[in-house]
């Protein structure tokens, strides 16, 4: 028998062959134990462990995003690790505030799951989304947990304009050019991997596991005046779909403008897909793309993909998508 001491004093035996669970830690054990491994951010001004945390919001408004990933669905325990989905669990919402412009300046993270869990599982978690905000300087400053038959993690992220209007989906304007800043089609390209039972490449497989998004590059958009933006979460014809919906204009790509990495083609290459596919429709790298004024000199890392015009729609090369479409939760 093993007996782990607990953050409360509380000794906890670890039978042979049965891990610790939440239901053995109880309800405020488990509270404690995550919020004992958050750390203060740049905005906190009162973390965990009161009936609410308090942030700084020097600009006076509140950006405000939120996301769930149910076990099974969002990801798999069998591909990713807690530490894993903790990274992307936290990734996922904080790119949506550097694509409104916006800087970070807190998580709220909700936690529902089987009494059963693992307790290792949550320590893995609550690093993960501790060691992504890092990135950004912030913190987990509170949240809630609750028993349910399917793990469920529920995210909100909250961010800080610093004076700037937010970079909607709305604005862009036909002469305006597109671009994009970070990966895609390495998310896609790992979970094709995964899908067939293998876990290498790495690069691809850690690119599905834990997204790189380029936080920075949304607020440095903002005053560079982009128009219009998105995080590319969904693929990026159906991401830019809706920025040209919502602009009511057409967005023209060229596929001569987008650089497939050599790894890329050669997993497509061996799986018998086409690596365009997984960069024009894949999701989950959330790289950002945006619409800037057509005379700007864009600076690293945006690159431009593409231009925008009278219409309606995106189109490559002139001419519809004809491949997978972006992911759709009830499609």
């Amino acid at each position: 028998m093993e007996v782990e001491t607990y953050p409360t004093g509380r000794r906890l035996a670890r039978l042979e062959g049965r891990p610790i669970t939440v239901a053995d830690a109880g309800e405020f054990g488990l509270i404690r134990r995550i919020t004992a491994r958050a750390t203060p951010g740049t905005f906190t001004l009162l973390g965990p462990g009161d009936d609410a945390a308090v942030l700084r919001a020097p600009d006076g408004r509140v950006v405000v995003t939120t996301d769930l990933l149910v076990d099974g669905r969002h990801f798999r325990r069998d591909w990713s690790s807690a530490y894993d989905v903790g990274r992307k669990a936290a990734a996922q919402n904080l790119a949506d505030i550097a694509a409104m412009g916006a800087v970070p300046t807190g998580l709220v993270v909700g936690l529902a799951c089987p009494p059963d869990l693992a307790l290792d599982w949550a320590d893995g978690l609550a690093d993960g989304l501790k060691d992504e905000c890092a990135l950004v300087a912030v913190a987990v400053v509170g949240g809630d947990v609750s028993r349910s038959p399917v793990l469920t993690i529920a995210v909100t992220a909250l961010g800080d304009l610093q004076g700037r209007e937010p970079v909607t989906r709305t604005g862009a304007r036909p002469g305006d050019q597109v671009a994009i800043a970070g990966r895609l089609g390495w998310s896609a390209a790992g979970l094709a991997v995964l899908a067939r039972g293998f876990r290498s490449p790495a690069a691809l497989v850690n690119a599905h596991r834990r997204p790189e998004p380029p936080y920075s590059a949304g607020p440095r958009a903002a005053e560079l005046g982009a128009t219009a933006m998105i995080d590319v979460s969904d693929g990026l014809i159906a991401d830019l779909g809706h920025v040209a919906q919502g602009s009511a204009v057409r967005i023209e790509l060229d596929s001569a403008a987008f650089d497939v990495p050599g790894r890329l083609r050669e997993i497509g290459g061996a799986l018998g897909l086409d690596p365009m596919d997984w960069v024009l429709a894949g999701g989950e790298d959330h790289a950002l793309a945006a619409a800037f004024p057509g005379d700007l000199a864009l600076p690293t890392p945006w690159r431009v993909i593409g231009r925008v015009t009278e219409g309606t729609g995106v189109v490559v090369d002139g001419e519809p998508f004809g491949g997978p479409g972006g992911f759709d939760h009830f499609a």
